[in-house]
């Protein structure tokens, strides 16, 4: 079953929103980290604020591989709205239905990680069906000030186990956690 990885920016205040915040702190350091989660994923799944965000930035970006171009324009995509019907960016497919029935398929589809960005209300849902498997917080050093993380979402309790932390030369600490319900990766992955 593949992987559903969530891979979020955030601030010491818990700020997600806007991250243009991350500029400065996107050094060849977290480039290389990103791009090593980049290349375990063959998808992207997002909610419509995510999906809005990227669509208007990556394709005018081209195919430049040392942008990140090449991948997020090329990569499937999959996008939880029910408001959006016709996805103009390249690959996109909109879920249809239940949220948590067309993810499960998704996961029991062959394929590479699945990898989300960003933490709202898709990401809470899943979390609450126990469907991801791993979240990565990278988090910057400044306070933002405005939403954050603990602005309303719906209710999605789950104790998380540290898998590792990473330190960027910027400063970012990139955590990983895995639910405490599943089980720990071997040695093997």
């Amino acid at each position: 079953m593949r992987a559903l990885i969530n891979s979020t920016y955030i601030t010491l205040d818990g700020v997600i929103a806007e991250p243009s915040w991350t500029g400065p702190y996107f050094d060849e350091d977290a480039a290389e980290y990103a791009g090593a989660q980049t290349g375990e994923a063959d998808a992207l799944l997002m909610g419509r604020v995510t999906y809005d965000g990227m669509s208007a930035a990556w394709p005018a970006r081209g195919d430049d591989p040392t942008t990140g171009g090449a991948y997020f324009n090329s990569v499937r995509k999959y996008v939880a709205s029910r408001t959006l019907t016709d996805p103009e960016w390249n690959n996109t497919e909109v879920l249809q239905g239940d949220l948590i029935s067309a993810v499960r398929a998704l996961k029991a589809q062959d394929g590479a990680d699945i990898l989300q960005y960003g933490y709202g209300s898709v990401t809470a849902q899943l979390v609450a069906a126990g469907l991801v498997d791993e979240v990565r917080f990278w988090i910057h050093p400044l306070l933002q000030g405005g939403d954050s993380l603990t602005t309303p979402l719906p209710k999605a309790a789950m104790a998380f186990t540290l898998l590792r932390t990473t330190l960027l030369t910027s400063g970012v600490i990139v955590a990983a956690y895995r639910p405490a319900t599943a089980p720990l990766p071997s040695d093997d992955e």
